[in-house]
């Protein structure tokens, strides 16, 4: 079985907000390599369930090894959180205690060559979560006009250079095709005047992630994974979303504030009647983040943001 590794980004503030109770029903959205899976195992003891979903063959094998001690009380599932609802049918599951949702990509898939995520290591441009289907990135490279090029990029990676770059991969790929992360990364690099490369960030930083982002339909995932999860939830069950960059994050924010609140008539009616309670209570006024010493021991989790929120009756 291929090696997996990942470490769990805000173990500790996720288990605090989620509170998964012995008994509960428990689904781990984004299952990676299992570490969060495995805390929640730990409090729902024998009696509970804890559903596990991921895209990622990979991830699903190494999760699954890891958590074999845990017996039936976990369940994993290939396929993605955007699908939540169907998943959970298919499963007979009515209704859950907890959801969880871990948006960044693993230290695993950014520490292997051949998935293409990092233009640190040289290898494939596919950056597919499931690699079974779907256009890579180097099939967007090739297909994509300039114009939907430097949307995805300004969009996506919040690009400022969006165009620029967009343009010089279509002159590139007119000599020879962009395969490669070292190539793509390179190329990023050459395009933006030096004087603007940020000292901590490598300058390809928001192009590969525009390109992931637009390759696995994230942010449609998000969204419809938010809602279906607040849909599923028991009175007083918990969700609890890890998200890395700023589009994720506003996302999220946005959802739980719009399932918060309740009456939406204007101000002048003399009564409601458009009859909308809040669905939700949000239980992080900002966003939970990692400490000091979290961040020493894990760089990556120096950009996670969580918020969490309580399912009314």
């Amino acid at each position: 079985m291929e090696k997996f590794h990942h470490l769990s980004v805000l173990a500790r503030e996720v288990m605090e907000q989620l509170a998964p109770r012995p008994g509960g029903i428990y689904l781990d959205g984004t299952l990676g390599g299992g570490g969060h899976s495995e805390l929640i195992l730990e409090k729902i003891g024998p009696d509970g369930l804890l559903i596990g979903i991921d895209r990622d063959p990979a991830a699903l094998a190494a999760a699954s090894e890891r958590l074999r001690r845990f017996g039936n009380c976990f369940r994993p599932l290939q396929g993605s959180f955007g699908d939540l609802a169907a998943l959970l049918q298919q499963e007979g599951i009515s209704a859950l205690d907890g959801l969880l949702l871990d948006l960044g990509v693993s230290s695993h898939q950014l520490d292997t060559d051949e998935r293409g995520f990092s233009f640190r290591l040289d290898g494939p441009l596919d950056m597919r979560m499931d690699r079974s289907c779907g256009d890579s990135a180097a099939d967007l490279l090739q297909d994509c006009s300039a114009g939907e090029l430097e949307q995805i990029i300004k969009e996506f990676g919040e690009e400022r250079w969006a165009k620029k770059i967009a343009l010089r991969i279509v002159q590139a790929r007119q000599e020879a095709p962009i395969t490669t992360t070292l190539q793509l990364a390179d190329l990023v690099a050459a395009t933006i005047p030096r004087r603007f490369h940020e000292e901590r960030i490598h300058p390809a930083t928001r192009t590969f992630q525009a390109l992931r982002i637009a390759v696995n339909q994230e942010l449609e995932q998000v969204e419809q994974g938010v809602r279906a999860g607040i849909a599923a939830l028991k009175t007083g069950g918990r969700i609890a979303v890890i998200s890395f960059h700023s589009l994720e994050d506003r996302i999220v924010k946005h959802l739980f504030r719009e399932a918060a609140t309740g009456c939406t008539c204007p101000p002048r009616m003399p009564y409601c009647v458009c009859n909308k309670k809040p669905q939700l209570r949000i239980l992080t006024g900002r966003p939970v983040i990692a400490g000091p010493e979290e961040t020493d021991r894990n760089p990556r989790a120096r950009s996670a943001k969580l918020r969490a929120a309580e399912k009314l009756g």
